[in-house]
């Protein structure tokens, strides 16, 4: 490794200023075949470098565009540098994307070469691959050497077979550095479209490293902290927050869902980037334990959970740190804080055995977390306000793929409970109506963001772009918020089409919805599930048709409408049959089968619930009709 190293630029200039400072530390933490590896700093560089070389043996070059298709792994990242490195251009999936839209990408972002997991990966797409006649070669990560004359398919272990690393191969490998620019596009995210396309979003070198030069700071990032990774590394949330502790000299280890209580237990880590779902699983996980082992001890645990966060929210009033959305007159501000500071005084005995009681808890978590990130969707307060209670410092933070992604996060400069904090640092955010006009603080409106992290546009998409930014180059998010105050963000809805579940998997509805309506019993219908663990769907019936689908499909004879709509049995039979459309071979992904229905008795009004053009308006939908909401998805 050389000893200078010119001062941070782009992505691949981090990876080379990281590998030299922190060259014999442990970068990641891995598991294969029940076995655990770790891997150094310069590892790290050496594989990206061996892989790079392999890569460029086969044309790969810059501006190439190269499809990942793969889960978390150790190779994911090596991949990931060693394109980089080459000025390629990443096209990042998981396994679980359909066949239909795994080819609707390839094509739509004109794909020169694919990675891909498995060679089981690889026979499940394998029908598809062959037609197309674009692709240069194909590289699958894990499998045996596979090659054969006159085949353009590779394992990773026939294009690795030279693992040696000259002088000349690392100045080669370095001097890379001074072909890439900030603006280059360093990767292609498809992220779901309002118009039931995926969206390739364009992230640039420059939009990145805003990111990662910015965030450190916002969480007080330190070399000592360790990471526990869970999150899709394709997912830009996961991805840059492992580039920012990959900028720090931080250990990653990775971990899954089904190993995540464990691995928190064993590594200790001081930092998890997460989304609210898996929050709501160690919610669910840790009350129906306590229930199940002993209910007094349940009700004891909730209580001091509920005594702890008034203690809280009481401090918080006296020391001014709950969202202000309108002055309050002074004398109405005095009495509030005498009555905090009475009730701190009331509360202290109980929240100091509370706090004693929560340390049990934070074991749970490695007994050394000091911070989670939260992202990928928005945190329900239930969820905000008990993590902070048993004694997490939960960093509530808010981005788009778009964005790379942050766009505003109460981070540990940030004490305003109950928000997503200020803007992040050189970000421009403002609140306008419905003409573009700026709000003032307490006012909803859609949230419009102007900043260096902000993409240069969706690929190959005018119509697209041309809605996504304003004249002076702002771009709307499609979120509604306010802000405080002083400054700081609540998200209040969604103006845009997209629905994001607290695992933050993005669902384009419109899909869905017209997937449903071509059952004749249904004459509209809306999909929520919004930061909920799955999708519902609220279903305006023709109810002629449905009296006569019940009677032909179920043989339940001739009942009143009343009757067999509240039948828990045959509503049942209807989701089904729903869900039976949304079928993986038409295109559909497990997560977006239906959880719940509900049949509305009234359809919706132009005016109302719908726009002149009969668009409907979904957060007035979602905010109408949020009690059966509620009992849908609970």
């Amino acid at each position: 490794m050389p000893d200078t190293i010119l001062e941070k630029g782009t992505l691949f200039d981090m990876l080379l200023n990281s590998s030299s400072d922190y060259a014999q530390k442990t970068a990641f933490v891995y598991r294969s075949s029940n076995t655990e590896f770790e891997v150094t700093y310069e590892k790290l560089f050496e594989d990206a470098l061996i892989l790079s070389k392999a890569f460029m043996s086969h044309k790969v070059c810059k501006g190439s565009k190269v499809m990942l298709l793969s889960d978390n792994r150790y190779g994911w990242i090596v991949s990931d540098f060693a394109l980089i490195s080459l000025g390629a251009i990443s096209i990042p999936r998981g396994s679980d994307t359909s066949t239909m839209e795994l080819e609707y990408i390839l094509q739509h972002a004109e794909c020169d070469f694919l990675i891909i997991e498995t060679e089981q990966l690889l026979k499940a797409h394998e029908e598809m691959l062959k037609k197309l006649k674009k692709l240069k070669a194909i590289f699958v990560i894990e499998g045996e050497k596979t090659h054969r004359w006159f085949d353009s398919t590779y394992s990773y272990n026939d294009i690795l077979k030279n693992r040696v690393i000259s002088s000349e191969d690392t100045e080669k490998f370095i001097a890379r550095r001074y072909a890439i620019t900030l603006d280059d596009v360093f990767t292609l995210i498809y992220t779901s479209g309002t118009t039931g396309m995926p969206k390739g979003v364009l992230l640039t070198h420059k939009n990145i490293m805003y990111n990662v030069l910015n965030m450190p700071d916002l969480i007080a990032l330190e070399e000592s902290d360790r990471w526990v990774s869970i999150l899709p590394s394709w997912h830009i949330f996961e991805r840059a927050t492992e580039y920012i502790a990959l900028s720090k000299g931080c250990k990653i280890f990775y971990s899954s869902v089904r190993t995540f209580a464990a691995d928190l237990e064993k590594y200790q880590p001081t930092i998890v980037a997460t989304v609210p779902r898996l929050w709501e699983s160690m919610y669910s996980k840790i009350n129906q334990t306590l229930e199940k082992q002993d209910p007094r001890k349940a009700r004891v645990f909730k209580f001091l959970v509920n005594v702890s966060a008034r203690y809280k929210y009481q401090q918080r009033v006296l020391k001014n740190q709950l969202p202000l959305f309108a002055k309050v007159p002074l004398l109405q501000r005095l009495g509030h804080k005498i009555k905090a500071f009475i009730l701190l005084l009331l509360l202290a005995p109980l929240n100091r055995f509370a706090q004693k009681k929560m340390r049990l808890v934070q074991e749970k978590f490695g007994g050394c977390l000091r911070l989670a990130i939260s992202g990928g969707g928005s945190l329900p307060p239930y969820l905000d306000e008990w993590i902070d209670a048993i004694g997490i410092r939960i960093v509530n933070a808010y981005g788009m793929t778009e964005c790379a992604p942050a766009i505003a996060g109460r981070s540990v400069l940030c004490d305003v409970f109950g928000t997503l904090g200020p803007p992040t640092q050189h970000t421009e955010l403002r609140i306008v109506d419905e003409n573009g006009q700026p709000l003032p603080a307490g006012e909803v409106g859609g949230i419009e963001v102007r900043g260096e992290q902000v993409f240069p546009g969706y690929y190959d998409n005018d119509e697209e772009n041309e809605k996504a930014f304003t004249a002076d180059g702002f771009f709307r998010t499609g979120d509604l918020g306010k802000l405080t105050l002083t400054g700081e963000l609540v998200i209040t809805g969604r103006s845009k089409e997209i629905i994001v579940l607290a695992s933050g998997e993005n669902i384009d509805p419109s899909r869905i919805e017209s997937a449903i309506t071509k059952l004749p019993f249904v004459s509209d219908a809306v999909l929520v599930g919004q930061d909920k663990k799955g999708l519902g769907a609220l279903i305006v019936p023709d109810f002629d048709q449905l009296r006569t689908f019940i009677s032909s499909k179920f043989d339940t004879g001739d009942e009143s409408t009343d009757k067999w709509i509240m039948d828990k049995q045959n509503i049942s039979r209807i989701k089904a049959e729903i869900n039976h459309l949304l079928h993986a071979k038409n295109g559909f992904k497990p997560f977006e089968k239906l959880q719940n229905i509900h049949f509305l008795d009234k359809e919706f009004k132009m005016g109302e619930e719908l726009t002149n053009t009969l668009k409907k308006k979904r957060h007035v939908i979602e905010t109408k009709y949020q009690e059966i909401i509620s009992k849908l998805l609970k």
